[in-house]
């Protein structure tokens, strides 16, 4: 990269990210597993609730912990369904008259 103006806008794009948090670092690993990695690293790059899903999953397999169990009240609160006010009740019925 020889031309000045190529470093600098490389130099102002890198800083950009510093200033978001971004940090570039080099990873060694497979040839194979270089589109995975790529698609796991702009994942964690986005903010919300499934890169966060995803960090969390990443952090316990690496750890090598086994998943924690239960919990059903946890996952109920992330559901997307939270504050939609659905009307979940059904008219009561007596059922069908039969004749034996």
């Amino acid at each position: 990269m020889g031309n000045a103006a190529q470093k600098r806008a490389l130099q102002n794009y890198r800083a950009r990210l510093t200033q978001r948090g971004f940090t570039r670092f080099e990873v060694m690993a497979l040839e194979s597993d270089r589109e995975l990695i790529r698609a796991l690293a702009r994942r964690l790059a986005e903010e919300g609730p499934e890169a966060d899903e995803v960090r969390t999953v990443m952090k316990t397999a690496v750890a090598g912990e086994p998943p924690k169990v239960g919990n059903i009240l946890d996952a109920l609160r992330r559901s997307p369904l939270v504050g939609a006010d659905l009307d979940l009740s059904r008219p009561r019925e007596e059922g069908r008259k039969i004749d034996l």
